[in-house]
C-alpha cells in the first residue's frame, strides 16, 4: 500500500498499521478506516508522520499537500491518554485467554457430564430410582454451573462432536432448555425440573433400533414404529418413585407443536405444559446443528433462521423470542467473515443487539494467545456472513478454536 503523511489524513481514509505490531497502537484493528478526526490526533500523539492507506477501501481522499508549516510549540503528546488506550487493549488480550480457558473448562465439563448421562440411561431399565438419584446431583450441579457459562455453554452446543447419540443430545438439549428457562424466569424448582425433562426427554430411543433412529427417511411404518419412544420413554421412568409430573410432562410432550400439528397427541397452543415448549425449541435447535448424520448439519445461523422463518408456527411465540435473543442470531461459536474479509469466531451473543455479537478476531500479524475480541458494536465494519468450517483456511480454525478443541472443528470437514 501506498505511504501518506499523517498531515493529509482525514475520516474516510483507510490505513494500516500493520507494521507496528498489534500491540504496538492503540486502535481496535490494524487496518481500519478512520472514522474521526480524534483518531488522526492520536497518531500524531504516537509521533507517526506517516502511515500505509488503501485508496481502493477508502471513502474518502488525502487532504492537499500543505506548505511547510512554522515552527510550533512543542506539543503535549497526551502520554497519558495513549497509555491508558493501551492499558485498555491489554485488558482485551487478558478476556481473551480468560474467555479461551472458560470454553477449555467448560468443555472437559460437558463431555464429562455427557458420560454421567450415559450412565443414568443405562441404569433407567435395571435400577431406576439409582438412575434418579444420579440425575437429581447432576442436576443440582449443572443448574447453577453451567448458567453462570453463558455463552461458552451455546458455544459447546455448537461445537461438533467427537461423537453423536444420546447422551451428548441430552446434555446439549438441557444446557440449551436451561439458559431459556433462565431467560423467561423460572423459579429454582421449575429450572431443576427443566433440567431432568431435557436430560430424560429420549429416554425410549434406548429401546428403538439405531436403524430406525438413524434413518433420515423412515417410512410411514417406521416412523409410527420410531414416534413410540414418547410411550417407550414414559415407560422407562415409571419406576422413578419421586419423578416429578412436571417431568413426564416433558417426555411425553416434546414433540407437539404450538399449531397442533406434533405428536403423540395433537395438542396445541397453551395446552402443552410450558416446561414441554421449552425443551421442543431446545431439542429442535440441536437436532438441526447436530444431527446423526452430520452431513447434514446447519450452521447455528441457519438453524435459528429456519426455525424463526419456516417453522415459527410450531413454537411458543415468546419462548421462540426469547431463545433468540438469548443465543443470537449468530449464536457463540459460530465462524463468520466480515465486510473487510476477515474471519471471526463469535464468543458472546449480543442482546441489546442481535447482529452485533462479540468476536474473536483472526489477524495473523498478532499473535494467537494475544488475539483481538472485537465487540462489534464499537466498530463501523459488519458480518457479511456465517461459514462453515469446511469453508474456512484451516490456519485461520487452528488460530481462533479454543485450546484443546482444534480437532473438533477439522474432523470430517468436507
Amino acid at each position: 500500500m501506498p505511504v501518506i503523511s499523517v498531515d493529509r489524513l482525514q475520516p474516510g481514509m483507510f490505513i494500516s498499521l500493520e507494521a507496528l505490531g498489534w500491540m504496538g497502537h492503540p486502535f481496535l484493528l490494524n487496518r481500519f478506516r478512520i472514522s474521526s478526526p480524534q483518531q488522526i490526533q492520536t497518531l500524531r500523539q504516537m509521533g507517526l508522520t506517516s502511515v500505509e492507506w488503501d485508496p481502493q477501501r477508502s471513502t474518502g481522499a488525502p487532504l492537499p499537500d500543505a506548505p511547510p508549516a512554522e515552527p510550533a510549540e512543542p506539543e503535549d503528546f497526551a502520554a497519558g491518554a495513549l497509555q491508558a488506550l493501551l492499558e485498555n487493549k491489554r485488558d482485551r488480550v487478558l478476556r481473551v485467554r480468560e474467555k479461551r480457558e472458560d470454553i477449555a473448562r467448560c468443555a472437559r465439563l460437558f463431555e464429562q457430564e455427557a458420560g454421567t448421562i450415559r450412565q443414568i440411561l443405562g441404569e433407567i431399565g435395571p435400577r431406576p430410582n439409582d438412575a434418579y438419584a444420579q440425575s437429581r446431583e447432576l442436576v443440582d450441579r449443572l443448574v447453577g454451573g453451567l448458567l453462570t457459562a453463558g455463552s461458552v455453554a451455546v458455544h459447546l452446543v455448537n461445537l461438533k462432536k467427537s461423537e453423536t447419540g444420546l447422551p451428548n443430545h441430552a446434555m446439549s438439549v438441557m444446557v440449551l432448555s436451561l439458559l431459556i428457562g433462565k431467560s423467561i424466569g423460572l423459579d429454582a424448582e421449575e429450572m431443576k425440573q427443566l433440567a431432568l425433562g431435557a436430560m430424560l426427554h429420549d429416554a425410549g430411543l434406548a429401546e428403538l433400533p439405531a436403524r430406525v433412529v438413524r434413518n433420515p427417511n423412515r417410512t410411514a411404518t417406521e416412523e409410527q414404529f420410531y414416534r413410540t419412544h414418547i410411550g417407550r420413554g414414559l415407560n422407562a421412568v415409571t419406576p422413578m418413585k419421586l419423578l416429578p409430573a412436571a417431568v413426564k410432562h416433558i417426555i411425553a410432550c416434546h414433540h407437539e407443536t404450538w399449531d397442533g400439528q406434533g405428536y403423540p397427541n395433537g395438542l396445541s397452543g397453551a395446552r402443552i405444559p410450558r416446561l414441554a415448549r421449552i425443551v421442543a425449541i431446545a431439542n429442535r435447535y440441536d437436532n438441526l446443528c447436530n444431527p446423526l448424520d452430520a452431513r447434514k448439519a446447519c450452521l447455528p445461523t441457519e438453524a435459528v433462521a429456519r426455525m424463526f422463518k419456516l417453522e415459527g408456527g410450531a413454537y411458543d411465540p415468546e419462548i421462540l423470542g426469547a431463545f433468540i435473543k438469548a443465543i443470537g442470531v449468530y449464536p457463540p461459536g459460530t465462524f463468520v467473515v466480515l465486510s473487510d474479509g476477515s474471519y471471526g469466531l463469535v464468543i458472546e451473543s449480543n442482546t441489546r443487539d442481535l447482529l452485533r455479537p462479540v468476536l474473536m478476531l483472526h489477524d495473523a500479524s498478532v499473535p494467537r494467545n494475544e488475539a483481538l475480541l472485537l465487540d462489534m458494536s464499537e466498530t463501523d465494519v459488519k458480518i457479511a456472513q456465517s461459514l462453515a468450517p469446511a469453508d474456512i483456511p484451516r490456519e485461520v480454525i487452528e488460530y481462533l478454536a479454543p485450546q484443546g478443541r482444534v480437532d473438533l472443528y477439522i474432523e470430517g470437514r468436507r
